[in-house]
């Protein structure tokens, strides 16, 4: 891209210091480049114009007239007030009609003057009128000479920004101001035999007929070209840093299978591991007898095993004289791996601590001792672990679980703990769609966890309302009967005013009333409680002291106690899939039965009543994950949308899927013939993906 793209917005003529700020802070339009890339989101054919007396066999449709405002009046009070304009051609009169923005539009629409007028008509009293339609003055129309294009582009804008002057037409005439002034100046950013190979038009085309096509052939090729751009850049820099990685990265080799590994497994694992769990732990070991360093993802669903998983690895590393730190997003959860491996590991003589935000100063000083000395072989922890005083005499392997909670840098930390980069395995119980893997994690290798333990049971989920809340009750006392335990997790804490649900304080005070002290002892849990608090309720739940927890999502991830059968989901109309099936995992851990109660109001909307359709049909979560991904789309899955890959312009996650594997396919035959892109045909690959990439701190090598 020609450095004059590098430009700041406010030097474009029209817009200035005051609007740059705007687009700034509103858009993230900070350069020419981002107004260029900053697509409208869709084009209305204005090449016709119609007479009020044709609006009869054209409502429902938007359409464009020429006339003239004959009358203005603003009537009503509050949030009643509303500008009515009278609009009138040679065939007939009707009504416009704005309800915001009255202030403005009183001083700009003037009686007697012609304006076009587009918008959606709809009759009332046997009268047509248009509500908040885009109005152009005739002498504004003259001047903008790109208007005779038929097909209009229509952008996004913020209610900010059509104050000043930035509403979607403001828009268009800057980007054709932009175009106008450097559209030469386009540089070509594919090789011409990739162009020539798949038929797409040059880039200059492109980008011109993204805002103003010539016709919807040209709209078609236009978009074609710029979201083959779109991903093929993004692939071919993740696919280009993981052989980058691959290159310069050595890794520590980590070949023995010793005593403690051998010793664990034929001793002390709890249960047979499933082929799933063996041919991840086949993959791990290639990884760490290549030389090179690590980068994996550990996929796998709630209850799949992937815990095991990294601790069998652990051991490895500890057989070669390495030590291993495992992170946790949370203390509870930080806890949770810290008993849980401490518990696998008490027959057998290795050091485990666990540091986090709470743990004393003198254990801490005495962990941090310990740690510089090589006396402690695993250290489980929270954020704790990445301050700088955190000292490692021999780290070799870095554990990360429920990857996508912690902040790249924060990664990034933990990752330079050593001189030379430790190993590195990411755990996530998100399932994420082939996809949108693809696209966020193409630069790491990729495991896969797709069965759960043998004897493993599946969670049977129903659906209550709350006309069954007696019957509900019956059930869950039954379960409690069979000496099982009960999750109740509710979506707030505190009261709300705009939701109509209980909170889990007036829920606790309805439930003792359904199951009385001292026959049932109920607790609560929540992200607001102090952690001393928080640990006491856990640990009276984990030790059956406890029948019933209330809780919110603090439990999402992570917790495990194999004697809670029942999880009950309060208002499960307000929750997501993937929080309900996160939330459904946390039971099933044991060998008895368990179940899933997803209980919601009477009165559903139709997206509620398919999120619960898709819980009761399956426990499969990538089949929840990919409806998820359809329902929602990718922004909001697992937190990913802090990679920075989500914000796609043109590419739609969903419907472009053999797009993006097609680009995927198209970056690795290139990468493959020339790595480090040096050939002169793929230099303005290259170069583009230096402009890309220049300004962000890319943290590839941990995800």
């Amino acid at each position: 891209m020609n450095s004059i793209f590098n430009t700041q917005i406010q030097y474009l003529k029209g817009v200035g210091a005051k609007r740059a700020e705007i687009l700034r802070n509103e858009v993230s339009i900070h350069t020419l480049h981002d107004l260029l890339v900053y697509y409208p989101y869709k084009h209305i054919d204005k090449s016709k114009f119609y007479k009020i007396n044709e609006i009869f066999n054209n409502q429902n449709s938007y359409i464009q007239l020429k006339g003239t405002i004959s009358d203005i009046q603003i009537v009503g009070m509050n949030r009643a007030r509303r500008l009515i304009a009278t609009f009138k051609d040679d065939t007939g009169v009707m009504e416009l009609v704005w309800f915001n923005g009255i202030k403005y539009l009183e001083n700009k629409i003037q009686v007697n003057k012609k304006y076009i007028v587009f918008g959606k008509p709809t009759r009332f009293s046997q009268t047509y009128h248009i509500s908040h339609p885009e109005i152009t003055s005739m002498d504004d129309y003259e001047d903008m000479q790109h208007l005779a294009i038929p097909f209009r582009p229509f952008y996004n804008t913020s209610d900010k920004m059509k104050k000043n002057g930035l509403d979607s037409k403001g828009i268009e005439k800057l980007c054709f101001q932009l175009l106008s002034s450097y559209n030469p100046q386009i540089e070509e950013n594919l090789p011409e035999y990739i162009i020539q190979q798949y038929k797409f038009i040059d880039r200059k085309s492109a980008l011109y007929n993204i805002h103003f096509p010539q016709n919807m052939e040209m709209l078609h090729k236009a978009q074609t070209r710029l979201k083959f751009e779109e991903m093929f850049f993004i692939q071919t820099h993740l696919l280009h840093s993981k052989i980058t990685n691959a290159s310069k990265s050595k890794g520590f080799i980590l070949a023995k299978v010793g005593n403690h590994f051998n010793q664990f497994y034929a001793n002390h694992l709890p249960f047979e591991l499933t082929k799933a769990q063996k041919r991840v732990i086949k993959e791990i070991r290639s990884d760490f007898i290549s030389g090179k360093q690590m980068n994996r993802l550990l996929q796998g669903d709630v209850g799949s095993g992937k815990t095991i998983v990294s601790l069998l690895i652990m051991l490895i590393a500890i057989d070669n004289g390495f030590q291993c730190c495992l992170m946790a997003p949370t203390e509870i959860l930080a806890n949770q791996h810290f008993e849980s491996i401490t518990s696998l590991l008490k027959e057998m003589d290795i050091p485990i601590e666990l540091l986090t935000g709470t743990t004393k100063a003198s254990k801490r000083k005495e962990i941090l001792k310990n740690l510089k000395e090589n006396k402690v072989p695993i250290l489980i922890g929270t954020h704790a672990l990445i301050e700088d005083n955190v000292i490692f005499n021999k780290l070799g392997l870095v554990v990360i679980d429920e990857q996508h909670r912690f902040g790249v840098e924060q990664r990034a930390k933990l990752w330079k703990k050593n001189h030379c980069p430790p190993h590195v395995l990411v755990m996530t119980a998100t399932p994420i769609p082939r996809t949108l893997a693809m696209t966020i994690y193409g630069d790491l290798d990729i495991s896969l966890i797709d069965e759960l333990p043998k004897g493993r049971k599946s969670i049977q989920t129903y659906h209550y309302n709350l006309h069954q809340k007696d019957k509900l009750i019956v059930f869950l006392k039954k379960q409690i009967a069979l000496k099982r335990q009960i999750y109740v997790v509710f979506p707030l804490i505190q009261e709300s005013e705009s939701l109509d649900l209980r909170n889990l304080m007036e829920g606790y005070e309805l439930y003792k009333i359904d199951f009385p002290p001292p026959h049932y002892k109920i607790g609560y849990l929540h992200g607001k409680m102090p952690t001393g608090e928080k640990e006491r309720e856990m640990q009276n739940f984990i030790k059956g002291e406890t029948n019933i927890l209330l809780a919110t999502t603090v439990i999402e991830v992570g917790v495990n106690i194999p004697n809670a059968s029942v999880m009950l989901i309060e208002n499960a109309e307000r929750f997501g899939l993937s929080q309900l099936h996160q939330l459904r995992g946390r039971v099933g851990r044991g060998a008895e039965q368990s179940y899933c109660i997803l209980l919601s109001g009477n009165k559903l909307t139709n997206e509620s009543k398919k999120r619960i359709q898709v819980m009761l049909q399956t426990n499969d979560g990538f089949e929840i994950a990919n409806y998820d991904l359809r329902l929602r789309g990718p922004g909001d899955m697992g937190g990913t949308k802090q990679s920075g890959l989500l914000e796609f312009k043109l590419i739609d996650i969903i419907k472009d899927e053999k797009m993006i594997s097609f680009c995927r396919e198209v970056a690795s035959n290139i990468l493959a013939k020339d790595p480090m892109l040096t050939q002169k045909e793929h230099l303005c690959i290259k170069s583009h993906l230096h402009y890309l990439y220049q300004k962000t701190n890319m943290y590839y090598k941990i995800s």
